[in-house]
């Protein structure tokens, strides 16, 4: 006897599951550091690192900002200690120390998927991860037959999302 074939929506169904279980490490990831990058602008969870450079003494105001950073300026001067943004330099000595705050080294790397550039290594995570959501989008309108009241249901549901979103995006 030949083996039937399944319905389309029960091997949409297989393949939303096994897909779902693969990728449930990666969407715990995404999880935690999407709602980590919501607080990126504050000091949550940051630790402050100070970090101490030798350049040339004697350099001025225009000549130290482009060696430390890309664009700022000098707030103010005492005596020979230039101050600026999250740092100061030593005119005499030379020393540059720098204040910054970062997350903690496994919060950072996990924060780094989401800046994922096409140079980085992590860009083809980001594409399959994102195909893959879409399609979890897409298989969950084909689990269930449109007779069903479960899928009438859910497209309630689905539409109600649909405008919440958009609700949000354009406040």
């Amino acid at each position: 006897m030949a083996k039937q074939k399944a319905p389309f929506p029960f091997q949409m169904r297989i393949i939303h599951r096994y897909l779902g279980y693969f990728l449930a490490g990666i969407m715990a990831v995404y999880a935690v550091s999407g709602i980590i990058m919501v607080y990126r602008e504050t000091d949550f969870l940051k630790n402050e690192v100070i970090t101490e450079r030798q350049l040339e003494p004697n350099l001025t105001a225009a000549e130290l900002i482009p060696k430390i950073r890309k664009s700022g300026k000098v707030e103010k001067t005492e005596g020979d200690i230039l101050y600026f943004k999250n740092g100061n330099y030593n005119q005499k000595t030379g020393i540059v120390r720098i204040k910054k705050l970062e997350l903690p080294f496994v919060l950072e790397k996990m924060e780094r998927i989401h800046k994922a550039t096409t140079n980085s290594p992590l860009y083809f995570l980001n594409i399959f991860f994102g195909a893959s959501l879409l399609f979890f989008v897409l298989s969950a309108f084909w689990m269930y037959t449109p007779k069903m009241p479960v899928f009438k249901k859910g497209m309630y549901f689905a539409a109600a999302g649909i405008i919440l979103t958009l609700i949000l995006v354009f406040i």
